[in-house]
């Protein structure tokens, strides 16, 4: 198991397979590297080397407990600038799901000269007005399940869940999230993905933050959230055009 301590203070389980330009795949809320981004990373190890990080506080990522302040995803982004600073890799892609997403498109806007290109699934980079029913959806906190619990060491996960909630709902009321401020500075190509039936990220608001980015667009794909799993095949033909379109001549 590799365990790679940064200067953030994060000590995170990472996932290195594959060679060649590397592909960073970050996971989402309540998911490690390997159980959200497992056959993604296998499928880009064909041609790539995929650094697959778990964030702080999930799986074997310390510190625990996972917590969720106001700036979480800027925090994320910068354990994540922080390992890839650890591991000497100087240039990337960068792929992300879910909050996973939120956190490489900060983390692009951090370090633009850094990136070679940036993906994501089910993120949007803007949090709207209009997202604020769906964010309270996430309350009651049935929908975790015990073995997702049990990953993370979580005895109770309806604090954690309700954290969660509470640091959204903030970044609507200040303006959109983090991302919103450092959109501007992103200077490699953009590619949103987003389910046409995912009830949390709408296309509206990954517009508001696409124009903002001098070189972004929007795919959509008939599909809910986890469009890799759900629509793999027409997945991987977008991302893996996109990817192959951003590699160095």
């Amino acid at each position: 198991m590799l365990i790679i301590a940064t200067q953030t203070g994060a000590q995170l389980h990472v996932e290195d397979i594959g060679s060649g330009i590397p592909v960073v795949a970050v996971h989402g809320m309540l998911g490690t590297a390997r159980s959200n981004m497992g056959r993604v990373m296998g499928w880009l190890s064909d041609d790539y080397r995929v650094i697959g990080p778990t964030l702080r506080g999930y799986g074997e990522s310390l510190p625990k407990p996972r917590d969720f302040p106001p700036d979480f995803y800027r925090r994320d982004a910068e354990d994540l600038l922080a390992l890839l600073d650890a591991m000497n890799i100087a240039q990337a892609h960068l792929l992300g799901y879910s909050d996973g997403g939120e956190t490489v498109l900060i983390a692009a806007g951090l370090q633009p000269e850094r990136f070679l290109s940036v993906g994501t699934i089910g993120a949007v980079g803007y949090f709207g007005p209009e997202m604020r029913p769906a964010i309270q959806r996430m309350y009651p906190v049935d929908w975790v399940k015990p073995e997702e619990a049990a990953l993370h060491n979580i005895d109770n996960p309806v604090p954690m869940v309700m954290q969660w909630i509470r640091s959204t709902k903030m970044m609507i009321d200040a303006g959109g999230g983090t991302g919103m401020a450092v959109a501007g500075a992103i200077q490699c190509p953009v590619l949103v993905m987003l389910g046409d039936e995912d009830w949390l990220n709408p296309a509206a608001c990954a517009q508001v933050f696409l124009n903002k980015v001098s070189n972004g667009r929007l795919h959509t794909f008939p599909c809910g959230h986890a469009i890799h799993d759900q629509q793999w095949d027409a997945f991987r033909q977008v991302y893996g055009a996109f990817l192959r379109d951003c590699n160095p001549v």
